[in-house]
């Protein structure tokens, strides 16, 4: 449908849902009045007009950004309005936070860039026509996707900020020009391909949990700029304390990779009962959870309590006493001819992205990957190319700790869709009734599901269908089209590779 088109069928939906001649102030006690359906229905309504709108806002943004840049002085189009800078101006005229104003130019550029026209080279046929060839960015998938409405703006930025931009390939210096310009445009390729996966990931992912995948996927398919970035985060770290007016003592911490790991892993461990985590079986941890859940503290003051009781405790602390469940730590997952290579010394300096962590796929390079399996060892699982584990049968009725790991490996966390908790917030679901389907403790008939998705799907009337390997199939209570829910895009990358099987090891 045209532009316009869209718009006026949106709006026409909401003049039957709200009335006719409805003022803004009627607004609230109409919606009150409206049932469930209608209510969802006001809010994809709105939100089809709402993203036609920001579109506009977006490119025209990118419009103001590219005739204020710093060559055209005093004479650019957000100066002459009284503004330093093209953000200054766009938040003035949306009201919009200078976070968001910014999102809206980085984006709004974006699109202009991807449809500026390439003048081809002077002696070539086109030119001497005087025809101006199109330029399609790596990113144009991304940019269509934004325009028809497919996706939001703060998708669009978390895509295409997550990718980054397409690197020169390695050793491409050396190549004549063209064998560069074919490796360049592989590259591209590859990036572009990345892209348009994403797009298809948008509507399953929250924007955190997609700029999360395609900074990994980014990684992956960049394994020296993986170790460059990381080292340069690596450089930033720092960590300072001051005293403000009142004299409160205060701090602030820039972490590295692997220090925000583990950092976020200790404060999960022992906070994960208060944040919605998996329920206790055994009796003594229910009774220590019940008690953490029942504590005053807000959980701000718990995660400051604990990280001052490790400072006391050092580094010999007793994970019982401190931590209440698992010691916590980074688990890493490692494809194990990988492994092999950074062991033996092959391939680390380069930096190769082998290695992402269990919870939120956070790629590391080689080294801290053998650091950890040479620290802390290692538990082996066998997964076939799609990421499918091995299967272990009937013969217990729960999941086994190494079965919640392969389907950690699998899943990443929460499969239902839109939710983004990691695999250690999350419980191991039968699809298959254990007694009355017979059902087995096999890993392709069972699903992470963190602890308020698994409740639920147990208590709503949901249910879990699966059909050989193929994709879970989320059922609504009542009937309804099956919800697909696939696996995370970038646990994807790591094993989506023809037989033989890899097999991953997991650094604990």
């Amino acid at each position: 449908m045209a532009f316009f088109s869209d718009i006026d069928a949106a709006v026409d939906a909401l003049r039957a849902l709200l009335g006719d001649e409805v003022e803004a102030g009627d607004l609230p006690a109409i919606a009150m009045e409206l049932g469930n359906e209608a209510a969802v229905a006001a809010i994809a309504h709105a939100t089809t007009i709402k993203k036609a709108l920001d579109s506009v806002t977006t490119v025209a943004s990118g419009v103001i950004a590219m005739r204020s840049t710093r060559d055209a002085g005093h004479g650019g189009l957000a100066q002459t309005r009284g503004h330093r800078t093209p953000v200054s101006l766009v938040q003035e005229l949306t009201g919009a936070t200078r976070r968001d104003a910014e999102k809206q130019v980085r984006v709004g550029g974006s699109l202009i860039e991807s449809r500026m026209p390439e003048t081809p080279p002077l002696d070539s046929p086109a030119a001497l026509e005087g025809v101006v060839v199109a330029e399609r960015a790596w990113h144009a998938s991304v940019d269509d996707a934004l325009l028809s409405g497919r996706i939001t703006a703060a998708q669009h930025d978390a895509i295409v900020r997550g990718l980054g931009a397409v690197p020169t390939p390695e050793g491409a210096d050396d190549l004549d020009d063209s064998a560069w310009a074919t490796a360049v445009a592989a590259v591209a390729e590859a990036w572009a391909c990345a892209a348009a996966q994403l797009v298809d990931e948008a509507g399953l992912r929250t924007v955190e949990e997609l700029g999360q995948s395609a900074r990994t996927i980014r990684d992956m398919l960049d394994a020296a700029g993986a170790a460059r970035r990381f080292d340069e985060r690596f450089q930033r770290r720092k960590f300072r304390m001051w005293t403000d007016e009142d004299g409160m003592r205060r701090g602030s911490i820039n972490f590295d990779d692997e220090g925000a790991v583990w950092w976020d892993t200790v404060i999960a461990s022992a906070l994960r009962p208060r944040r919605g985590g998996p329920r206790f079986v055994d009796a003594e941890q229910k009774t220590r959870a019940e008690e953490l859940v029942d504590d005053p503290r807000t959980n701000d003051q718990l995660a400051y309590d604990l990280v001052i009781d490790i400072f006391r405790a050092g580094a010999l602390a007793d994970s019982e006493q401190v931590f209440g469940t698992r010691q916590a730590g980074i688990r890493l997952i490692v494809t194990a001819d990988a492994a092999n290579k950074a062991r033996n010394g092959e391939g680390v300096d380069g930096g190769d992205a082998i290695a992402i962590t269990e919870d939120h796929g956070i790629a590391l390079p080689a080294w801290v990957a053998d650091q950890h399996l040479c620290d802390t060892g290692y538990v082996e699982a066998t997964l076939d190319h799609n990421g499918n584990p091995l299967y272990l049968g009937r013969e217990q009725r729960l999941f086994s700790a190494k079965q919640k790991l392969a389907l950690a490996l699998r899943d990443g966390g929460c499969r239902w869709r839109g939710c983004d908790r990691p695999a250690s917030y999350c419980e191991a679901h039968h699809i298959d009734h254990y007694v009355e389907d017979e059902g087995c403790t096999d890993i392709d008939r069972g699903i992470l599901l963190c602890r308020f998705h698994h409740m639920n799907l147990h208590h709503g009337g949901w249910r879990i269908t699966r059909h050989g390997l193929d994709d879970f199939l989320l059922h609504p209570p009542g009937g309804g089209e099956p919800i697909a829910l696939p696996p995370r895009l970038h646990l994807t990358y790591l094993w989506d590779t023809p037989p033989p099987q890899r097999r991953f090891r997991l650094a604990a």
